[in-house]
């Protein structure tokens, strides 16, 4: 199972517009991750994203460029500050291939609790649109997989 966290790509602030929809810098630098992933041919039976404007626009950038097999919706729980060990949980009883479009903390804490069984040591530094690749071996461990930011796309 390969499990793809993505923190929403860069907002307006609530002052410029209290839907913080994608900013100018934050669709460039999307365009970027989805131009370097469209050739890897990811697919995943479910793109979930928080609801919020700005994840559902990533969701949508990152919708064009990957194989959606079931469903790409918005899922209660995925907020900031989501139940990071009832949504582990949901991940331990599916065997398909996800992508979650969230925000901070909850994706960190949720990455530290897959690899390091502790939601507290974050271990991944996230950026806005990166995508970072976790994968579930036969004996049901996490591992990180690959990580692509936009700073290190040329």
């Amino acid at each position: 199972m390969k499990l793809y966290l993505v923190q929403h790509a860069k907002a307006l602030s609530k002052e410029q517009d209290p839907d913080r929809p994608l900013s100018e810098e934050g669709r460039a630098e999307l365009n970027k991750i989805a131009a370097f992933i469209r050739p890897l041919n990811l697919s995943v039976d479910y793109l979930w994203h928080s609801g919020k404007k700005r994840a559902a626009q990533t969701a949508e950038a990152l919708a064009q460029v990957i194989t959606i097999e079931k469903t790409q919706t918005a899922l209660d729980g995925l907020g900031p500050n989501g139940d990071v060990a009832a949504f582990a949980k949901k991940l331990t009883r599916s065997d398909r291939n996800i992508m979650v479009v969230g925000h901070l903390p909850f994706l960190s804490k949720l990455a530290a609790l897959l690899l390091n069984k502790d939601e507290s040591a974050w271990t991944i530094a996230f950026r806005n649109a990166a995508v970072v690749c976790l994968d579930r071996t036969e004996n049901n461990q996490w591992q990180l997989d690959w990580i692509v930011t936009p700073d290190i796309i040329g």
